[in-house]
């Protein structure tokens, strides 16, 4: 897309993913991952706030094959809006394999949601991040309209959210319809730590079985290198609260990063620093997906 209003071009991600140091178990799954391109194929939303590099289907696929994951989830990126075709056309490719977790209106009809459950989505993605206009905005009343309309699909919802600025989220998402789960380990920055009232009610969540967070993109909580060494005690927390609700990601392509672009075997050894028990690694990478995202269930 030729286009001089539009941010400039983000960085490519890493074409070579080398194999993970540490044994990954049968059915694993990459639980969080996006798919941009071809530019000049699907349009990108007026007033993004990046400018996506192409990250195709089967470079995606490359990844997962060289990692040794079996599975993985496509989640809809904020560039596209509401637009969830170049997603649904990289799950095209391989239904067995994928998943997607998709942005749609909040008075969606439930044919849609039919036919988008028929290809393979399981829940659908709330953003108020990364985005120019609507930031910050929680707007919790048409959130459970639409979760009404999922529940009998056994959806979820994702938030991008900084759980810290929202203190009392326990209390709102209590009676929440369905499941909800946290990107980002719960996108508290480290310089703001993990003592804030918003994450423990997250953990809370967690606790009560209402909540999921991912261990994704570390490097969007610090201005560290590789290993983003002050991102490990907030993994820690995490694990020793609720591992059982617990997902890994690989936030692949990795767009809009603001530190060096990592390899993604080396976030995957980085996920086995964090948890060196095999068992929970297996629990997080392969259990838990299949429960969430309605994998068939490995016997590895």
């Amino acid at each position: 897309m030729n286009d001089d209003t539009r941010p400039p071009l983000c960085a490519a991600h890493d074409s070579n993913p080398r194999k993970p140091s540490v044994a990954v178990p049968a059915g694993a799954c990459d639980c969080h991952a996006h798919v941009f391109g071809p530019g000049d194929h699907y349009p990108f939303i007026p007033h993004g706030l990046y400018t996506p590099a192409d990250a195709l289907p089967h470079d995606y696929r490359h990844m997962l094959d060289a990692l040794g994951l079996e599975r993985g989830v496509l989640v809809q990126p904020s560039i596209y809006g509401t637009d969830n075709q170049a997603m649904l056309d990289g799950m095209a490719q391989d239904r067995q394999r994928l998943r997607g977790i998709v942005v749609v209106p909040y008075d969606v009809g439930s044919a849609e949601i039919e036919r988008l459950h028929a290809v393979g989505v399981r829940g659908v993605r709330c953003n108020i991040v990364d985005l120019k206009f609507g930031k910050g905005v929680f707007p919790l009343d048409q959130l459970k309209l639409l979760a009404s309309r999922i529940k009998p699909y056994s959806w979820h919802v994702e938030f991008l959210m900084h759980v810290n600025e929202f203190p009392n989220l326990d209390r709102q998402l209590g009676d929440f319809p369905v499941d909800v789960v946290f990107g980002h380990l719960g996108y508290v920055r480290t310089i703001q730590g993990t003592d804030t009232v918003g994450f423990k009610a997250m953990l809370r969540l967690m606790r009560d079985g209402k909540a999921w967070v991912k261990l994704t993109a570390p490097y969007r909580l610090t201005m560290s290198e590789m290993p983003y060494p002050d991102v490990g005690s907030t993994a820690q927390i995490l694990v020793e609260n609720a591992q059982e609700r617990l997902l890994w990601g690989s936030d692949w392509p990795h767009t809009f990063i603001k530190t060096r672009m990592p390899n993604d075997g080396d976030l995957f050894d980085l996920f086995a620093r964090w948890i060196p028990d095999a068992k929970v690694r297996h629990r997080i990478l392969v259990s838990n997906p299949a429960r969430l995202y309605d994998f068939p269930v490995s016997a590895g």
